[in-house]
């Protein structure tokens, strides 16, 4: 019966929304957000927003960092982005591994992927046929922006230099890709 409902459930996700190349976030948990065509799979952000390590939320969007990678310099803060990732179709296809994000000054950045005791995070791999990244009643799924981190750490000074923009391109086909400005 599980399997049934997270269909359904699934089959409900894409009927308000258009599904674009383009798009803004829209909304408190990705409402109105538009879901980005890349290739076969949908994306649609939930949130981004500005993360510390001394907030108690945050410090579990952080876990699993190595120590080199946890170290920011002073000139530095940690940005996550919360997507979800739709597959629609009958086959598996691979989730992107290229999801960069740009400041208006052409400032590039990639993302900090943590170690696996970090549930939240977004990692690249198979997306099952009529599935979706994360997974319905994993950690990230059941947390409150309902998505599968994206760790960034980025300059300070761009965050003075917005909008921000996501962009996220087929692993499959590089000339198939979508960008979404970020409500930072």
């Amino acid at each position: 019966m599980l399997p049934v409902l997270a269909l359904l459930a699934l089959a409900g996700c894409g009927s308000s929304h258009t599904h674009v190349t383009t798009g803004t976030y829209a909304g408190e948990g990705g409402a109105n957000a538009p879901y980005l065509d890349v290739g076969p799979l949908a994306y649609q952000v939930q949130l981004s927003r500005q993360l510390s390590p001394f907030d108690t939320e945050d410090s579990s969007y952080l876990a699993g960092l190595t120590a080199g990678q946890s170290l920011l310099t002073p000139a530095q803060e940690w940005l996550g982005v919360f997507l979800q990732v739709f597959n629609k179709t009958s086959i598996p296809h691979p989730a992107a591994t290229a999801l960069i994000i740009s400041d208006t000054q052409g400032n590039l950045y990639t993302p900090v992927v943590p170690g696996a005791t970090n549930e939240f995070a977004y990692r690249a791999g198979i997306v099952p046929a009529e599935s979706r990244v994360p997974v319905l009643d994993s950690v990230a799924a059941n947390g409150a922006t309902q998505g599968a981190l994206l760790l960034y750490k980025i300059r300070i000074e761009s965050l003075q230099n917005r909008p921000l923009k996501i962009t996220i391109v087929d692993p499959n086909n590089a000339s198939k890709r979508a960008t979404a400005t970020l409500d930072v």
